[in-house]
Order: C-alpha cells, then sequence, then structure tokens
C-alpha cells in the first residue's frame, strides 16, 4: 500500500508546489501555492467540476431505480435465477473502453442504430448529431455510463436485499401492509447500510469518469471532467506541476464527497452487522 498508494500521493503532492514542465525540466521553480491559486482560478475547472458533477448525480441516481429494481428481480426470481443474474451483470464484465467505443458507434451519426430506431420519439432525428453539442453528448456519455455500471450498483443491492428479514415481511404482510408500506417501512430502511456503499462505491467512481468521455468525445463540446482535464494538463501539456495540483485537487474533493455521502445517510456500519 505504501508503494502503490502513499508514494505517489506523496509526491503528486510535491510536484505541484512547482512550476514543473517535462519540455523544459532545467526551468523547474518552486511556486508554492501559485498552482493552486491558478487552478481555482480558472473557469475551466470549474466547468470540468460541474460537468463532473452533474454526470455524477444523473447517473448514481439512474442507476440506484434501474440496479434495485434488477436487484428485486434476481432476489425474487424462482425459475432460471442462475441465468438472469448471469444476464444482468454482463455488461460490467466489459471492459469500460470496449463499451464506449460500442456505444460511440451506437450514438455515430453515419452508421450508428440510436437515430433509425429511435426517430419516432419527438426529440431525436435521423440526423440528430448526438457529439455535435453539450447536452447531447452528454446524454450519450451518461447513457453509456448507466449500461456499464448499474449491474455492479445491483449487485450491491441484491447483497442488502438478502439481510432483509423474510419474517418480518410476512409479520408486515399478515398486519395488512401493502406492497409499497412494505417496500418504505421494512426493505428500504433495513436495506439503508446497502443502499449507502452502493451509492458511496458509484458516486466515487463516478466522479472520477475518465474513459467514456476519452473515447466518445475527447472533452469536446465542453464534456471534459476534472479527470479529463488533468490527464490534458499532465500527459498533453506535459505540465507536471499544475496536473499534480489538479490531481491532489481532485483527491481532495473525493473524500469530501465520501464524508458528504456518509453523513447523509447516518449509517452505523458496526450496528448493521451487528456488532453494536
Amino acid at each position: 500500500m505504501l508503494l502503490v498508494t502513499a508514494y505517489p500521493m506523496l509526491q503528486a503532492l510535491y510536484l505541484s508546489l512547482f512550476r514543473y514542465r517535462l519540455t523544459a525540466p532545467d526551468d523547474r521553480a518552486f511556486v508554492g501555492v501559485d498552482n493552486y491559486l491558478t487552478i481555482l482560478s480558472d473557469d475551466q475547472f470549474w466547468l470540468s467540476t460541474g460537468t463532473t458533477v452533474l454526470i455524477m448525480v444523473v447517473t448514481v441516481a439512474v442507476e440506484l431505480v434501474i440496479g434495485f429494481a434488477f436487484a428485486m428481480v434476481m432476489h425474487r426470481i424462482v425459475f432460471a435465477r442462475g441465468l438472469m443474474r448471469t444476464s444482468i451483470l454482463i455488461p460490467y464484465g466489459i471492459i469500460t473502453v470496449v463499451s464506449a467505443f460500442a456505444w460511440q458507434f451506437a450514438f455515430s451519426l453515419n452508421n450508428g442504430f440510436v437515430n433509425a430506431w429511435f426517430n419516432w420519439l419527438p426529440w431525436i432525428a435521423e440526423d440528430t448529431n448526438w457529439f455535435g453539442d453539450y447536452w447531447h453528448a452528454m446524454f450519450a456519455i451518461m447513457v453509456s455510463e448507466i449500461w456499464k455500471t448499474t449491474p455492479f450498483m445491483a449487485l450491491l443491492l441484491l447483497a442488502g436485499l438478502a439481510q432483509v428479514s423474510e419474517d418480518m415481511l410476512e409479520a408486515a404482510k399478515v398486519d395488512g401492509a401493502t406492497w409499497t408500506q412494505r417496500l418504505t417501512k421494512v426493505i428500504l430502511p433495513n436495506m439503508r447500510a446497502a443502499i449507502m456503499v452502493a451509492v458511496l462505491f458509484r458516486a466515487l467512481d463516478a466522479y472520477r469518469i475518465f474513459d467514456n468521455i476519452f473515447v466518445m468525445t475527447k472533452g469536446a463540446e465542453g464534456t471534459q471532467s476534472i479527470s479529463f482535464l488533468t490527464y490534458r494538463q499532465v500527459i498533453e501539456q506535459m505540465q507536471l506541476g499544475l496536473g499534480s495540483a489538479m490531481s491532489v485537487l481532485l483527491f481532495l474533493s473525493v473524500l469530501l464527497l465520501a464524508w458528504l455521502i456518509v453523513k447523509l445517510f447516518r449509517v452505523d456500519l458496526a450496528q448493521a452487522r451487528g456488532e453494536g
């Protein structure tokens, strides 16, 4: 852990305090927190942050709803349970870059099938250019992300469903509770820990989105995320100082996001495991 995690983090923190570009290695100079001030005063950084937060909120919300429905199906199905679970989990087993290329082809203006199959919808035409403006491109990116990672959300929620006592559900049913009441009063409250873990894992992963954007738009039309902006600084422009500062800010924002989610759900994981 020290070799693969702590050392790169400390190295990034160290480099973030310098003006350092690989094309001019002898021109390295200590600038303190100037790199951070430059980033935080840059409109492009805040636009990328807004895009990242939008992708995270929308995709996690949709995945939570669809993933819960999938989890209920996998939990309740009697016949062909193994086949059903395997079918639902297939997208998650596909490499993200491969799925991103597949969805890029699907939304392609020239040879994609989305326009041809869904042109009966009022907002889709045969000549809709999904990568020609911000909102269409964002929709395509979020669809690819939702399709790829919803099975992971469903898997985590399925583990939570397995912890809900059948005796409690039967007791609620005997007392005359409807299905909606059993869902809201018995199932969801007892799944709070599992829901928190699912939302936490997926939110942190979605906040660091890179592959889909790199493959589908390459950051065009304002669709670049914070991770993609960091990639551009370090790899394309070889600005190790600014890029390292961005990576440090990304790390700190991920920590803040994790803290906010844990505080929002107010779940005692020790008590949820029966240790409290």
